[in-house]
């Protein structure tokens, strides 16, 4: 890192994150520890004395994204606007000569696990440490606990290792006291994430352990909901699902991401699984979470996908009929091994293939939201607009998933959790009213 010359006349800053929620606990992380150290936060970037920007680096669209919003902050640090402009996380690991070579008038470019260094170029000293405090840029009812970094999978398709490095557990005794700080003040829900939250304490231990950090985060008294997300199908820990089913604080959902279900491109992908163990996993979660909302990710367009497998994986959605479904077109990132496979298939095609899955995706929600109507399920309120509150079920995770409409006279405030009716569906979205 290049000579730092501090500026002492800045006091506020503004932070801007992009890509994941896994980015957005390393935003609240060393934003946290620049309140600590005396900086004030600002909400818009115009009337901060120094932006720091969050990037995101995994795939094609979401890079371009950042470079335009890169070169708009330096636009702004040239004419004077800023006085600092720092720019960090997986797009800045991963491409750091590059970016400092084209880009000017950013002061530094930062790679992740950046705190420290942010706050030297900033203040110069660290008058005070952290011990899992956090500034949350969620609303205050609920926040993402990040419980590893880093990926030792080696799918083909995928750079996160290039930039976050090999797989690294949090201990357990620091994220569970990071969880009750939260919910101490406030936070009634807690999103586990992490690259791959199944592997979680095989590095330091040898074992699988999040049965065991989900049981003991569900045993937080001030904690109601507690949710699993990035759950990888390989190796997958059954025993969690009994630790879900049993205990009542943890949502009847997961998030796995299956990618695919062609062997020929699991293969290619190297997934570590195949198509059968997959279908047995979907159909073992099922069996043993009742009424289980399972949420999924896939990959088409993947080089040489050919249209046989891409019916396959239709097959397989409406099949199955997943809860909640995600679909990317496939981005040919270098240095992963799958780039000398090339990008034969066009753009078109993938974006064709794509709006076919969630045809048959969106049919499918539309049928289960369908059952629904008469039926009582609990919700979270997250927020009022339009004279309706917007709230979400267990089966829904914050951000990604479907909203519940609520109409009610009543005062509510968000964490408010209470049973409705349900009046009416649409597709992704559901209507209803408090049962009292």
């Amino acid at each position: 890192m290049r000579k730092i010359e501090i500026d002492k006349t800045i006091k506020s800053i503004n932070v801007m994150t992009l890509g994941c929620a896994k980015n957005l606990v390393d935003s609240e992380r060393f934003t946290g520890l620049l309140l600590a150290n005396g900086f004030e936060y600002t909400d818009n970037a115009d009337t901060a004395d120094a932006l720091i920007i969050n990037t995101c680096g995994f795939i094609k669209s979401a890079k371009e994204e950042n470079v335009q919003l890169i070169l708009q902050a330096a636009d702004m640090r040239r004419r004077g606007k800023l006085k600092k402009l720092i720019v960090t996380g997986c797009l800045s690991e991963r491409y750091n000569k590059e970016l400092s070579t084209q880009i000017k008038n950013v002061d530094f470019f930062l790679g992740i696990n950046s705190d420290e260094k942010i706050l030297k170029i900033l203040k110069g000293d660290s008058k005070y440490i952290l011990h899992g405090e956090r500034a949350l840029f969620t609303p205050k009812h609920y926040a993402y606990l990040k419980i590893s970094e880093g990926c030792n999978q080696k799918c083909s398709f995928c750079a996160i290792p290039l930039m976050r490095g090999k797989h690294i557990s949090e201990p357990q005794e620091k994220l569970l006291n990071e969880a009750r700080r939260l919910a101490q003040n406030g936070t009634k829900e807690l999103v586990l994430i992490a690259q791959d939250s199944t592997y979680y304490g095989k590095d330091a231990s040898g074992k699988q352990i999040l049965a065991q950090l989900l049981q003991n985060i569900a045993d937080i008294e001030e904690l109601k909901w507690v949710r699993l997300m990035y759950a990888y199908p390989r190796q997958f820990p059954h025993e969690i699902l009994d630790v879900i089913a049993n205990h009542p604080k943890l949502c009847n959902y997961i998030d796995i991401p299956l990618q695919h279900i062609s062997d020929n491109v699991l293969k290619s992908m190297k997934r570590g699984i195949k198509a059968f163990k997959i279908r047995n996993l979907v159909e073992t979660i099922r069996e043993k979470i009742p009424n289980v909302a399972i949420r999924s990710t896939f990959i088409v367009g993947y080089p040489y996908e050919t249209e046989q497998d891409f019916e396959l994986l239709l097959d397989f959605i409406r099949e199955t009929e997943l809860d909640r479904v995600g679909v990317f077109t496939y981005s040919h990132e270098e240095g992963t091994t799958a780039y000398p496979l090339g990008d034969p298939i066009p753009q078109e095609v993938k974006d064709e293939r794509r709006g076919r899955l969630m045809l048959v995706q969106q049919e499918i929600s539309l049928k289960k939201n369908n059952a629904k109507i008469g039926k009582k399920i609990e919700v979270m309120i997250d927020g009022l607009e339009n004279g309706h509150y917007i709230a979400r079920s267990r089966h829904d995770a914050p951000e990604v998933d479907n909203f519940v409409f609520l109409e009610s006279d009543a005062e509510l405030q968000n964490g408010d959790i209470m049973e409705v009716i349900i009046n009416k569906a649409e597709e992704y979205d559901l209507w209803a009213t408090p049962t009292n």
